[in-house]
């Protein structure tokens, strides 16, 4: 990525730059629209329901939500309701076979979200759902709202015109599910083991199921078995499915073992199921002792190594996982067709898959029912010996830190990296294509795991993975601007640094997560990290690393207002920096010193700090940077009134940063081109590039120079200037899209 640049323990950045076409004008709400450049993600339709299984025997139940539907239709409202029952009772399976048969009369998209009630890491927090809302409906990461408000508000609105619908799988409480509900006329359902009463003031229809009647358990084992055992034997089948206690995850588990075993009569499996069931009623919870008797017996029966895979699972952070996170658990080599684990985890998970003990989600992607993974997790605990469940572990957090330092590779090839530490045997890394794009893609699709690693390597006794997974999301971070695991990743990978007593590495996490920090507009607490990770640099005597601090304090200090004291820690940097061998950091620090001096007012002195650092940028080939110093000289050339030199100048940089699709830059450049071409009496011009500005200001989460925008068109002859909007109001005028660390 280019304008960006950390090393040794420390960082040096100015500018974030995404790549991809240039948003127009954003999609948020408040009458904000999206141009012609972003049509693809204004149309976005995202379709993420898992794929639907077979119902059996819940007629009544799709009646009764055919019927809030129907009611909901006629009235012009939404459609809320919520699915209760035990664990294993089929409330998924419901939910999906019935959403999926409204996809004609909803074009506009289905939503899905595991709510985690079940989940070992707790429930899913609601506003980092509705991130992942917002992206799938064409919200480009990086003008996702900060603020669990404005997040909720955005999607209501982006929500009221289209038709859609919601699945909120396994919800522990009303509250997490209320920021949730969509917008406009939508279905909603909501899937928990506790009735959501709490739903009724928003309209919510309680439907709760029982297990399933002995003849549509019996039913579904004949399905799962598809031969003729169920009617040649019975009263074996009626017995085995009341010992399933009717469930249908149990009747399938069971039928399972039973279908991959064609000539075993039924009454074998009653005699297991019974003596197992026995062993495990003191110890149900919830009345899902069908489901852990069939799970132990199933568990019992699989092969050794498919048996050891269902285990190591339960050791996997995350709720989906491939083939990758296999090899890396079971000890593979990743080498491919030589390799035996290679060979061999596709056809483990198949027979685990076979079994019911997977559900497969995508290709090569898979994930547990919730009551299996807390089985495989009781399972590993009992019968992995501690020490192999640690060295699994830690396979898979290296796995996680190879990948992403290959990705952290791709999104930026300059970035230097501090060499990795793995722990013994090979590690396993994936392939997830070529190239910047794939990169951002599988970071984003396996951050839930990837941040659930950072949490526990510490525990884990992995605490380098978790500070280096932290550090190789950096660039993915700047990118894709997720403000709340990118502070939450390096607070954690700062605790395991100071676990390890690492210097290099707690200064780096502190760097990194100052600028987090400051990207979300925590100015001070910003500042407060960049001063330790000083104060720690100065003790190790690391001249290099302390300079470097000096440039993020003086963002920090020009983000809080004070002026005079970013500019002395800028001029510093600005020496201090080449001092240490490090000509480009310097240029950069040169470039805020310019910024800070225009705004106090002194051009010249701007002019001549812009034109120093312009210099260097462009020998050191760092295009972007080099159009950022352009923008400034334009806006020097401005205030020393030449408008020709000031638009010559501005265009030249307008080219390459529509090109980087630095989006908080691009506006930057156009407002000055407005300013220019009003100077010129060119009026219609100017509307034309201020109203852009303001639209990409808006995009960006930049509420000051927003306002600032719509003050120049307000005094446009015979121009009325475009009301405030919601999201103009947001409090995040932290680091923007493209605005970066080195930005204004």
């Amino acid at each position: 990525m280019r304008g960006q640049e950390r090393g040794g323990g420390h960082n040096e950045i100015s500018g974030g730059v995404l790549h991809g076409p240039s948003v127009q004008a954003s999609a948020v709400y408040g009458g904000i629209h999206i141009g012609s450049d972003d049509a693809a993600a204004a149309r976005a339709r995202p379709w993420q329901l898992p794929p639907a299984v077979a119902l059996t025997d819940r007629t009544a139940e799709v009646a009764s939500l055919d019927g809030v539907r129907a009611r909901a239709v006629r009235h012009g409202q939404a459609a809320l309701a919520a699915v209760s029952g035990l664990g294993g009772v089929g409330k998924t399976a419901l939910a999906l076979a019935w959403l999926h048969r409204l996809r004609p009369d909803y074009p506009g998209g289905q939503l899905y979200a595991d709510l985690g009630a079940q989940s070992p890491a707790g429930p899913a927090d609601p506003g980092e759902v509705l991130g992942g809302f917002l992206r799938g409906l064409g919200v480009p990461p990086q003008q996702v709202p900060y603020g669990i408000a404005e997040r909720a508000a955005l999607y209501r609105s982006l929500t009221a015109e289209r038709r859609i619908v919601v699945l909120l799988d396994d919800a522990a409480t009303a509250a997490q599910v209320r920021p949730l509900l969509p917008g406009g006329p939508n279905v909603t359902l909501v899937t928990s083991r506790r009735r959501m009463s709490g739903l009724a003031l928003e309209g919510g229809h309680q439907v709760h199921l029982e297990p399933l009647a002995p003849e549509a358990a019996v039913e579904l084992l004949a399905v799962t078995l598809a031969d003729d055992r169920v009617a040649t034997q019975p009263d074996d089948a009626r017995e085995l499915v009341g010992l399933c206690a009717g469930l249908p995850l149990a009747v399938r588990v069971a039928g399972a073992r039973l279908a991959a075993r064609p000539h075993r009569r039924i009454t074998t499996m009653v005699r297991a199921l019974a003596a197992e069931r026995g062993r495990l009623d003191a110890l149900a919870i919830d009345g899902d002792q069908g489901v852990r008797a069939a799970l132990d017996l199933s568990y019992q029966g699989l092969p050794a190594d498919a048996a050891r895979l269902y285990r190591l699972l339960g050791l996997h952070p995350g709720t989906e996982f491939g083939t990758a996170a296999v090899r890396a658990l079971l000890g593979g080599a990743g080498g491919g067709a030589d390799d035996p684990v290679d060979r061999s985890a596709g056809g483990l998970l198949d027979v685990l898959h076979d079994a019911n003990l997977l559900v497969e989600v995508g290709e090569d992607r898979y994930r547990f029912h919730d009551l299996v993974r807390l089985h495989a997790v009781a399972r590993v605990e009992e019968d992995e010996p501690a020490g192999e469940r640690a060295a699994a572990f830690r396979r898979f957090a290296d796995h996680c830190v190879a990948t992403a330092t290959r990705a952290e590779t791709a999104v930026d090839p300059r970035h230097p990296l501090r060499e990795r530490s793995y722990g013994p045997g090979p590690v396993v890394t994936e392939d997830f294509g070529d190239g910047e794009q794939a990169a951002l893609d599988w970071t984003e699709r396996e951050l839930p795991t990837l941040m659930a690693v950072v949490r526990r390597a510490r525990a884990a006794g992995a605490p380098e993975a978790g500070w280096q997974l932290a550090d190789a999301l950096g660039p993915f971070f700047i990118r894709r601007k997720h403000y709340d695991h990118w502070c939450a990743a390096y607070r954690d990978g700062l605790a395991a640094a100071e676990a390890l007593a690492d210097t290099a590495a707690r200064c780096r996490m502190l760097t990194s997560g100052g600028l987090g920090e400051l990207g979300r507009g925590d100015h001070a607490r910003a500042l407060e990290m960049f001063e330790r990770a000083a104060r720690l640099f100065e003790a190790e005597g690391d001249r290099l690393g302390h300079a470097r601090t000096l440039n993020y304090r003086g963002l920090a200090e020009h983000r809080l207002g004070r002026l005079d004291a970013a500019a002395e820690l800028f001029a510093r940097a600005a020496v201090e920096l080449p001092d240490c061998g490090d000509h480009r950091a310097g240029a950069l620090a040169r470039l805020n010193a310019a910024d800070v001096e225009l705004a106090l007012g002194r051009p010249v002195r701007a002019a001549e700090e812009a034109a120093a650092a312009h210099a260097v940028l462009r020998d050191v080939h760092d295009p972007y940077n080099a159009a950022r110093a352009e923008i400034l000289l334009g806006r020097v050339a401005l205030r020393r009134g030449r408008p020709e030199e000031a638009e010559e100048r501005l265009l030249s940089a307008l080219a390459v940063l529509r090109e980087a699709g630095a989006h908080y830059e691009v506006a930057r450049a156009l407002e000055a081109l407005g300013e220019a071409a009003g100077r010129r009496g060119l009026n219609g011009l100017a509307r034309d590039r201020y109203q852009e500005a303001l639209d990409l200001y808006t995009a960006v989460h930049r509420p000051a120079p927003a306002a600032d925008v719509r003050a120049r068109l307000r005094e446009l002859p015979g121009e009325e200037a475009p009301e405030a909007t919601q999201n103009d109001c947001s409090p995040a005028d932290g680091d923007g899209d493209g605005d970066g660390v080195g930005g204004g």
